[in-house]
Formats: C-alpha cells, sequence, structure tokens
C-alpha cells in the first residue's frame, strides 16, 4: 500500500494527466483540421469558386431535351451548393453519367438555362483506382499506318516518363516537325490531337479518353473547356497535359466531363452553345466548417460544439478562452518568477482592459486614476473612517473619476481619457485601497514595488491575449485550455525557489562555497 502511495503522488498523478491532455489536445487539432478545415493562422481564408454553364439554343417549337455533363466531387473538390435555373422546364440528374438534363415542352424561340455550382477545397484530380468498362480494340490500320505507328513507338522510348508521356512528347514533336504523314499533321485541333494520342495508345491496349476542364480563374468566361487527356496505366486513371505530358490536374482546375460523350446534347433546338463563367469570392475556416463537417465528419461532432452557437453567445465564449492562458502567465509570474501584485488575478483583468483601450491610451489612463486616488485617499485617511464607509468612498470617488475623464475625453476628442470606462471599477476601488494599506503599513518603497510588479504582470498578460492569433487558436482549438488546466496545478506543486529569491539567497550560496 505504501509502495503504491509513493508512485501515484499528486505529482506523478498530475504529469500523467498533463501528458494525456496534451494527447487529447493533440488529436483535436488534428481532427479539427483535417476533417472541419480549422487553421492556425486567422486570416487564412478559403477560395469558394462558382462555376456557371449557360446553356443557349432556338427552340423549334417541339419537345426539347436538354443533357449538359456537370463536374463531381469525386475529383479532389467539394460541392458547397448546386442551383438549376429553368422557368418552365423538368429537371432531372443522370447520376450514372453525371449529367443534368432538362425537359420542357412546346418550347419556341431563344431558350436560355441556367447550371451552378459552388465549390471549395481545391478542386486537384487526385489518382482514380477504377477499372476501364471496356478492353480498348486496337485501331484497324494500313501496313504504312501501322509501320508508322510502330516508329512512334520506337522514338517514343527516346522521351523521358511513362508510356504516356513518351507518347504524348514524342507526338508534340513529331507534329512541329512532321515526318509521319498521314499518321501525324499540323492541321490538327487540340480535341483531335487528343483522339490522335488516344489512337496511337491504344495501339498498345492502354485505355484512354478526353477530359473537358476549366481552370478556375476569377472573371473568366469562355466557351470552349480546356482539353487534358486521362489514360488508365499501371491499374489506375490519371490525367496529363497535353502540352507539357505533366501528370495531375493543375492546382484550381476543375473537371467537367469524360469520356467521348457530347459535353451538350440538345434535342428540339438548333444553334445550341455552352458558356462557361467563374466567380471568386471567400470565406473564413469557421464559416466553412459546418460545412466541411457535413462532407468528412463522419461523428458529426461538430453539432455539439460550441461553434454552432449563435454569433453573440461565440464572441462571448471567445473571450472567455483567453482567460485560462492569461491565468496561466500570471500563476507563472507569481509561483514561478516571484513577483508579487496587488490583488491575485488583478494584473489578469487589466490585462483585459488594456486590449478594449488599447495600450498606451489605457496605461496612461490607468496611471492617472491610481495615482489620483492614492491622493484622495490619503486625504480620506485622516478623517478616520470605518473599513466599510471608506471603501465605499474609494469606489464612488473611482466612478465620478470615470465619469469626469469620459466627459473629457469625449469633449476633447482625446481617446486617452475617454478610455477610462473601460476599467473595472470595484479593481481599481481594491488596488487604491490595497496600495493606501501597504503605504501605512510597509513604506511607499514596497507600495510602488507591489504597484509596479502589478502593471508589469499585466502588460506581460495584455502582449500574451493581444494577439489575435492566440485568440484564434485558444477559440478553435479549446482542448489547450485542458492541457493549462493541469500545467497550472502541476505549478501548484513545485515549492522550490522563485527567480526572485535566487538574488536575496545569493550570500548563503557563496558562504557554503567558501566553507568547502
Amino acid at each position: 500500500m505504501l509502495s503504491l502511495r509513493r508512485f501515484f503522488t499528486v505529482r506523478k498523478t498530475l504529469a500523467l494527466l498533463l501528458v494525456l491532455s496534451i494527447i487529447y489536445a493533440g488529436y483535436g487539432i488534428y481532427y479539427k483540421v483535417k476533417y472541419w478545415g480549422f487553421t492556425i493562422s486567422p486570416k487564412t481564408l478559403t477560395d469558394i469558386w462558382t462555376v456557371e454553364a449557360k446553356v443557349s439554343f432556338d427552340a423549334n417549337g417541339q419537345d426539347t431535351q436538354v443533357s449538359l455533363a456537370v463536374p463531381n466531387d469525386r475529383d479532389g473538390f467539394t460541392i458547397l451548393s448546386e442551383d438549376i435555373i429553368a422557368k418552365g422546364y423538368e429537371v432531372t440528374r443522370d447520376k450514372k453519367n453525371n449529367r443534368v438534363v432538362w425537359s420542357g415542352k412546346d418550347k419556341e424561340g431563344r431558350q436560355n438555362l441556367y447550371y451552378r455550382l459552388s465549390i471549395y477545397d481545391g478542386a486537384q484530380n487526385s489518382s482514380r483506382v477504377f477499372l476501364p468498362k471496356d478492353k480498348v480494340r486496337r485501331p484497324i490500320l494500313t501496313e504504312e499506318e501501322q509501320g508508322q505507328m510502330r516508329k512512334i513507338w520506337e522514338l517514343s522510348e527516346l522521351q523521358k516518363g511513362d508510356k504516356v508521356q513518351k507518347v504524348i512528347l514524342t507526338v508534340n514533336h513529331e507534329v512541329t516537325t512532321p515526318t509521319m504523314t498521314p499518321i501525324l499533321s499540323l492541321d490538327y485541333t487540340t480535341k483531335e490531337f487528343a483522339e490522335k494520342v488516344i489512337q496511337i495508345l491504344a495501339y498498345k491496349r492502354i485505355p484512354a479518353r478526353i477530359a473537358w476542364t476549366i481552370r478556375l480563374e476569377e472573371n473568366r468566361k469562355t466557351d470552349k473547356p480546356d482539353i487534358m487527356l486521362e489514360a488508365y496505366l499501371d491499374g489506375k486513371w490519371a490525367l496529363y497535359d497535353l502540352n507539357t505530358a505533366k501528370i495531375g490536374l493543375p492546382k484550381n482546375w476543375v473537371i467537367i466531363q469524360r469520356g467521348g460523350v457530347s459535353l451538350l446534347d440538345v434535342r428540339g433546338g438548333e444553334n445550341s452553345k455552352v458558356v462557361f463563367s467563374v466567380l471568386k469570392s471567400v470565406a473564413t475556416p469557421m464559416k466553412m466548417a459546418e460545412h466541411r463537417a457535413q462532407a468528412n465528419d463522419k461523428l458529426m461532432s461538430y453539432k455539439y460544439s460550441i461553434y454552432t452557437l449563435p454569433i453573440l453567445e461565440q464572441n462571448t465564449l471567445k473571450w472567455l478562452m483567453i482567460f485560462p492562458l492569461a491565468i496561466l502567465v500570471v500563476v507563472v509570474m507569481r509561483n514561478v518568477i516571484g513577483v508579487s501584485t496587488m490583488g491575485t488575478f488583478t494584473p489578469m483583468l487589466l490585462a483585459m482592459a488594456l486590449v478594449k483601450t488599447g495600450f498606451w491610451p489605457g496605461l496612461i489612463c490607468f496611471s492617472v486614476m491610481i495615482a489620483l486616488g492614492l491622493v484622495m485617499r490619503a486625504v480620506v485617511a485622516k478623517l478616520n473612517l470605518l473599513l466599510v464607509p471608506r471603501i465605499s468612498f474609494v469606489v464612488i470617488f473611482v466612478i465620478l473619476l470615470i465619469q469626469a475623464l469620459t466627459v473629457v475625453g469625449y469633449r476633447l476628442n482625446y481617446t486617452i481619457v475617454s478610455s477610462a470606462i473601460f476599467f473595472p471599477i470595484i479593481i481599481t476601488a481594491w488596488i487604491i485601497e490595497r496600495a493606501s494599506i501597504t503605504w501605512e503599513e510597509d513604506g511607499a518603497m514596497n507600495t510602488l514595488k507591489e504597484i509596479l510588479y502589478t502593471f508589469l504582470t499585466a502588460v506581460v498578460t495584455y502582449f500574451v491575449v493581444s494577439s489575435e492569433s492566440v485568440r484564434h487558436i485558444m477559440f478553435a482549438f479549446n482542448e489547450l485550455n485542458l492541457v493549462i488546466l493541469f500545467i497550472v496545478m502541476l505549478l501548484g506543486t513545485y515549492t522550490g525557489y522563485r527567480l526572485t529569491e535566487l538574488k536575496r539567497f545569493a550570500p548563503l550560496i557563496y558562504k557554503d562555497n567558501e566553507n568547502v
């Protein structure tokens, strides 16, 4: 039993709890960053891209059906919202082919249909591990074309990269210096160029297809989506740039449609056209957290968090979450460094007031209030009043002083004196009363020393809690307050010398060294 008590001492127990709290806080931060999209920096913004497709065509008075290929969220981005505008049309979704279908009856004249999609978090393509639907058939070629095809594959071995990259680089080179006619020529459009590369890859039974993409560029408008090549190699699909042969979808690009199916099909109309517009907006990670949680958070613990509360309550809690850190600063200043202050948590409250007033205006104003309060307290001391009336006088005087300074500051448009209203009245009165008693009992030097240490602790606390980044971290990752709790408790078991006491006991240390 005794050995267990030695093992489970208060300090060891608190140290174990501190380690567990650090592990818990670390996991909580990881979870919020991964699933809720929280960031360390408060100024980090999330890009929200709105892609709008405007479909226009001339209806001929018959029943019409319009089919448009649309993006999906399997390509590295998440759909925030989706909106379809088509008055008088019935809208259905072809989930298998990922298309939107409008159906209308007896339509006539120019028709405009709109599809709008808002996405966030990247829009970058990852390798897709889906098997191709059908086996690739080799193209039917003449003997001359087969010879040229073999020649292309031989030349591709001189290039760097995988098989698809080698073919793209070889074809690019041969198009600029044509020697492979009729396999290659100078008159290819981008789509025809992609189809020719697909044919060359099919010769080696490598599945490939066209991918229509759009670059997410602010205020961009285009009726011609960009074309990339998607090929199945080494057990996965990958995208290739047809100009550089680089693998992967570039940053801020979106895949609209894959394969040989047309981008837009219109029945019952003519002169059809689709124009894509791109618009960029931004949002804070805190605002996007709910959307990310719905998309990624399987536990959906977000709905039970403080971030679902109304903004007013969140703003109140944001300030409360910084209090434990301010308390930790006070504990370190008093128990580790060894400074003596006017009250235990008075410096923390003063630091919070300085955050509201501003550092120099608040510091100057508070100094004036303390100085005038001490003068009036010295005058009242000669009247020999009882304790409660005397403290009441100080409180009322502080209120009148704040009132006077606020009026003067407003009339003179001087922010230093108008900042007085933010200081805690009772705390200010208590400092004046405590300083007066200390002056009478321990002298002016000790009083000034305590006031100076109180100001010093308040200033240190101010520079910690006034940081926007620190306040954001303590609110977004409030698990850290549990770590601070056990640090404070562990500091409570510290019984060694304070830093200020080392100078006090330095002669004893020197004396012991001389005796040795």
